[in-house]
C-alpha cells in the first residue's frame, strides 16, 4: 500500500484551520502520527482531538521555540519523519509605494523565515535518521507574479528556491524536500483575501472571484484544502519516493 504512513511521524504548522486541517486528517488516515501546531489553540485542539493526534503551541518565527518543539517531538514519537512547512499569512494587499512596510515585514517572518526555522531543525533530524521528507507550501503566487501581492510573492518564490537548494544539499542522506503550489483555494483564508482586494480595488467580490480566481482556471473552479492534502499525502508516502526538488501545481490548470 504505497500511501500507508503507518509508524511515522509528521508535523504540520499551520494545522487548525484550511489546508493544514485537511493534511492533518489525511497523513493521520494514512496511518501517521500527527502532531498539530500553530498560534491559536482552540482551532489546533479541535483538529488534534478528531483524529488522535498531538496539539502542538507553536509560533515559527521563534527559532528557540521551534527548536524546542522538534526536541519534544523526538522526545515523545522517536522521529519526526514528515514536516509539512503550511504555516503563512495572505501580507498586506495594495500597491507597493502605499504597502505598510511592517505588515510587509511580518509577512516574511511569517512565510518565510518561519519555514526557514523548521526547515533546518527538520533538516538537522533527519539527515542524523537518514530518511524523511519536508514539503513546503508555497503558492501559484511563487510561480507568478500578481499585482496587489507583493509581500506574499515575494515569500512565495522565495520557497521555492529554498526547496530547490535544501533538497540538492540533503538528497544524498536520503532526504526530499518539495514544494506544493496550490492556486485559489477556497475557504476563511481567500475570503479574507477576496475581501481586503475588493476595499483596495474597489469592485465586488463577486467580480474579483470570477475574474481572478475561477474563470482563469481551466476547470473553472476553486480547489478545495482536500485537493492539495492528497497531494501532500501522494508526496510524503513511498509513492513519491523519486520526487524532490520540484514545485508541483494544485490549481485546476490556472493560466
Amino acid at each position: 500500500m504505497p500511501y500507508r504512513l503507518e509508524g511515522q511521524s509528521a508535523l504540520v504548522t499551520g494545522g487548525g484551520t484550511g489546508i493544514g486541517a485537511a493534511v492533518a486528517r489525511s497523513l493521520s488516515r494514512a496511518g501517521a502520527s500527527v502532531f498539530v501546531a500553530g498560534r491559536r489553540a482552540e482551532p489546533l485542539q479541535a483538529i488534534a482531538d478528531e483524529i488522535g493526534g498531538h496539539a502542538l503551541a507553536l509560533d515559527v518565527t521563534d527559532a528557540h521555540a521551534v527548536e524546542l518543539a522538534f526536541k519534544n517531538i523526538v522526545l515523545n514519537a522517536g522521529s519526526i519523519d514528515i514536516l509539512v512547512n503550511n504555516a503563512g499569512q495572505s501580507g498586506p494587499i495594495g500597491r507597493l509605494q502605499d504597502v505598510d512596510l511592517k505588515a510587509w515585514r511580518d509577512c516574511i517572518d511569517v512565510n518565510l523565515m518561519g519555514a526557514m526555522h523548521c526547515m533546518r531543525f527538520a533538516a538537522a533530524h533527519m539527515t542524523r535518521q537518514g530518511s524523511g521528507t519536508i514539503i513546503n507550501m508555497s503558492s501559484r503566487m511563487g510561480l507568478q507574479g500578481y499585482p496587489m501581492r507583493t509581500a506574499y510573492c515575494a515569500t512565495k518564490f522565495a520557497l521555492i528556491g529554498m526547496t530547490e537548494a535544501l533538497a540538492r544539499e540533503i538528497g544524498p542522506s536520503g532526504v526530499r524536500v518539495n514544494a506544493i503550489c496550490p492556486g485559489a483555494v477556497s475557504g476563511e483564508l481567500m475570503d479574507r483575501v477576496v475581501a481586503r482586494r475588493s476595499a483596495a480595488e474597489g469592485r465586488p467580490p463577486e467580480a474579483i472571484i470570477r475574474e481572478n480566481y475561477t474563470d482563469v482556471a481551466a476547470l473553472r473552479r476553486w480547489v478545495d484544502p482536500e485537493d492539495v492534502a492528497e497531494t501532500v499525502l501522494f508526496l510524503a508516502s513511498e509513492a513519491g519516493r523519486n520526487i524532490t526538488a520540484q514545485a508541483i501545481s494544485v490549481d485546476a490548470g490556472r493560466f
